[in-house]
């Protein structure tokens, strides 16, 4: 992915409702140079972390089948998966209630399971799953969550569903002895993918106070969209008020001086960060560590092969 555009389309939307957010979806949509849709094999990758309290955890269900409706409505092949920190995308999904309506959109769920090795443009690699890479545009889903990881977790943070399952937990044990290292490695996943890539983020009810599961609803009521997860987040980091060098994400880009991490350099085709200001979004203070303990680690990886086991059985 090429972060040549600096442009972050934001618009209000406060509720959920099909007319409202179809409503801004097409204004932010509208505003995106995206190739011809036709007959396009489009994957969206929202964040699904777990079928716990997953109708605030997650991107939100009616979200996900909005976003599904506006590309199948322009000829695209729509597909969806994740790679969940718990369980799977399915499992998720149907937690979420959406199983069904995505089914009568004739929208496949893809498991994430099968991978396959690219090189990481600042050095080392890391295994993508398979339909990530064979999709002819990838659509980022996130939240605006807060995360007791990350302090916040936006645009960039949503690719790290983009590799296999049993990649991700090794990724905290190899890199997450050193907070720096983790999140330098974890922004150059987008710098990675061959495939044009779009984020439409959910932020019309957002989490906060903690997460990425156990937070708070908070009403941010806005939907925004650009080709760039960096200037993406470099404007969210300004709606919601925290400073760049406290979120770990956020440094990591600027470290790496990647296009878009700084304000000075996005344009705002509709409304502009101060029209959208959010006051009293909360992140937590405090950071727990990166790295998985051993028996987490051993844990999350016997889970996640019994999964597969079952799925292939």
């Amino acid at each position: 992915m090429q972060l040549d555009s600096t442009a972050v389309v934001l618009t209000r939307c406060s509720s959920y409702d099909q007319p409202e957010l179809d409503e801004a979806l097409t204004q932010v949509l509208t505003e995106m140079e995206l190739p011809a849709l036709t007959q396009t094999n489009v994957l969206l990758k929202p964040n699904l972390i777990a079928a716990k309290n997953s109708l605030l955890s997650c991107t939100e269900g009616a979200f996900i089948l909005a976003v599904a409706r506006w590309f199948i409505e322009r000829g695209a092949r729509v597909s969806i998966g994740d790679s969940p920190a718990f369980g799977t995308g399915e499992m998720v999904l149907r937690a979420m209630g959406i199983t069904d309506e995505l089914a009568r959109l004739a929208v496949p769920i893809k498991s994430f399971s099968q991978g396959r090795k690219l090189r990481l443009p600042s050095g080392g690699t890391a295994v993508f799953a398979q339909e990530v890479l064979d999709c002819d545009l990838l659509v980022n889903l996130p939240r605006v969550k807060a995360h007791a990881q990350t302090r916040i977790t936006l645009a960039v943070k949503n690719y790290f569903g983009c590799l296999i399952g049993l990649r991700k937990p090794w990724w905290h044990m190899l890199y997450g002895g050193s907070q720096d290292k983790f999140f330098d490695r974890l922004g150059q996943i987008p710098l990675a993918l061959p495939s044009p890539s779009l984020t439409l983020m959910d932020g019309i009810i957002a989490m906060h106070q903690t997460g990425p599961i156990w937070g708070q609803p908070y009403p941010l009521s806005l939907v925004a969209a650009s080709t760039n997860p960096v200037a993406m987040d470099t404007a969210l980091h300004c709606i919601l008020h925290i400073p760049a060098e406290i979120s770990p994400v956020m440094a990591a880009c600027c470290r790496a001086g990647l296009k878009g991490a700084e304000l000075s350099q996005l344009t705002f085709p509709l409304l502009r960060p101060e029209e959208v200001q959010a006051n009293g979004f909360i992140v937590p203070k405090q950071l727990s560590p990166v790295r998985f303990n051993l028996f987490r680690f051993l844990k999350s990886s016997a889970y996640r092969l019994l999964l597969q086991k079952q799925r292939s059985g």
